[in-house]
């Protein structure tokens, strides 16, 4: 399948599908018509007396300096240059390759001025594989992430300068290009700006961390509903009508795959005497469904920004009078930024609560009569003390990251940029903060496996839900794979990011 982009209808899963599963992209005829009328009218613009920013005049706080008609290609060469500041490790492939989906997308919209051939150019190197080098540090937000995008410029651009993986090795700009046959640009004027300038950095990784997050919490969902088995938990805290009594979607969605998970297990209200759970097993549906809802909004903001025009200025040819180019503040990031400071804040509530469970099941005065520390009677072991440290130490560094971004601002560029968003900094640390509780939740399922192992010896009897059916027996193959629990760990979250663990599961809510 080929996906075609326009500006207007990209969204979460087509990243994901571009990112990360390599599906080929081109340019809608409609959005090429759209692209080559503003680029006519720039192309006209920085030939006339008529100030146009970034066309005929300089940038930021030197915007009132005039640039002859001669100089505007070199002008957006010297933006590219100048703007490859970059720091710090590359993004990772799957960033990388969303982040130039999502500004080939913007460009398409047809308001940055630019030509087509820079949308082809990008799409030929998603298309055949040459994945730019781009620093993750560097950029505020605002005006857009000019550094990463710029390092993304300069492999576009000829010239002795930019660096790309090509064929699983990074080599120059123009070895990556060549060997993928794909011709490097001459720039005119605007096409620096319109490369540069967007939040596409910020809006990719928004994107991933998205998307990760509904795996996420349905995998959480899958090892509360192991822990609350073996921990012989009470089913009345998941009933819908009590849940239908303070109808928060979130909620009733959480306590609705509970039940699903829950159904058939014989574990669960098992202890006559018992009649409530700690917050941890009985909170569940109040606190993942809050996380739910968060991730919920998260998601419709970084959709708005999929197809979102992010340029300054903006080409309005339709619009009449002589001058179309507007300048606004399109590119400031923080309607995202804000939208992952808080999915980052949720995610680290689904791994605060996973530690929780986990530390109850490994914990000997807590788990109704599981084995102290989950170990195994025939040997001397720790059972799983380590693996609930780790979780704690990941809890933990989520609280540190899970610090705002976004109601930080530095001002730059003399000033002119006087409020900037952080946002790709929020960025960066969601996706730190999603890594993080992946492994939490990993950790959880392996203390619920190992919980529920000892339960089936207790009563072999005893039938377990529908969802421990299905997942049991593969955190128990990775546990019988792997020596190390570091190994099970980072294997069963590799499981839990693709989708495989909860493979043939009963259809469960996701967070949309």
């Amino acid at each position: 399948m080929v996906l075609e982009i326009d500006g207007e209808q990209l969204q979460i899963p087509d990243v994901i599908a571009v990112a990360r599963g390599g599906q080929r992209v081109v340019l809608s005829g409609a959005a090429r018509q759209r692209m080559a009328r503003s680029y006519e009218w720039v192309r006209a613009a920085a030939h006339s007396d008529q100030p146009v920013y970034g066309v005929n005049t300089g940038f930021g706080s030197l915007a009132r300096v005039r640039i002859p008609p001669s100089q505007s290609a070199q002008l957006s060469m010297n933006l590219m240059r100048s703007h490859a500041a970059g720091v710090g490790p590359p993004l990772g492939l799957a960033a990388t390759r969303a982040t130039m989906l999502l500004r080939a997308n913007a460009l398409a919209k047809g308001v940055s001025g630019c030509r087509p051939l820079l949308v082809d150019t990008i799409l030929e190197m998603l298309n055949r594989g040459v994945t730019p080098v781009l620093p993750q540090q560097g950029s505020c937000g605002s005006s857009g992430d000019l550094a990463p995008l710029a390092h993304l410029g300069l492999v576009m651009a000829a010239g002795d300068h930019g660096r790309a993986v090509y064929d699983g090795a990074e080599v120059s700009a123009e070895e990556a290009m060549s060997a993928a046959g794909i011709a490097r640009l001459s720039l005119e004027a605007k096409d620096g700006l319109a490369i540069t300038n967007g939040a596409q950095v910020t809006t990719a990784l928004a994107a991933l961390c998205c998307h990760d997050s509904d795996q996420l919490v349905r995998a959480a969902e899958v090892a509360a509903a192991m822990s609350t088995e073996a921990l012989r938990g009470v089913s009345r805290a998941f009933n819908a009508a009590v849940h239908a009594l303070r109808p928060y979607r979130g909620a009733i969605a959480c306590a609705s795959n509970l039940r699903i998970l829950l159904d058939g297990s014989e574990l669960i209200d098992s202890l006559p005497e018992k009649v409530q759970d700690a917050y941890s097993i009985r909170c569940t549906p109040q606190v993942l469904g809050a996380c739910r809802d968060t991730l919920r909004f998260s998601w419709q903001q970084v959709s708005v920004e999929l197809n979102a025009a992010t340029d300054n200025p903006l080409i309005l040819v339709d619009e009449p009078g002589e001058n179309k180019a507007y300048s606004a503040g399109m590119f400031h990031g923080e309607p995202v930024g804000i939208a992952m400071d808080v999915l980052k804040i949720a995610v680290a509530e689904v791994a605060s609560l996973s530690e929780r469970r986990l530390y109850r099941l490994s914990t000997g005065t807590l788990s109704h009569r599981l084995p102290p520390g989950l170990a195994k009677r025939d040997r001397p072991e720790l059972g799983l003390l380590l693996p609930q440290t780790t979780a704690a130490a990941l809890v933990s560094e989520n609280k540190a990251l899970s610090f705002p971004a976004s109601v930080d601002s530095i001002p730059t560029c003399e000033d002119q940029e006087d409020h900037v968003a952080m946002s790709t900094t929020a960025a960066r640390r969601a996706a730190e903060v999603v890594a993080n509780s992946r492994r939490v939740v990993a950790i959880e399922l392996l203390g619920a496996a190992a919980a529920l192992s000892f339960r089936q010896q207790e009563a072999p009897e005893a039938a377990l839900g529908a969802g421990a059916r299905v997942v049991l027996p593969r955190v128990q193959a990775v546990t019988a794979a792997l020596r190390t629990p570091s190994e099970q760990i980072e294997a069963l979250a590799v499981k839990i990011a693709d989708g495989s663990l909860m493979a043939g599961l009963p259809p469960l809510e996701g967070v949309r």
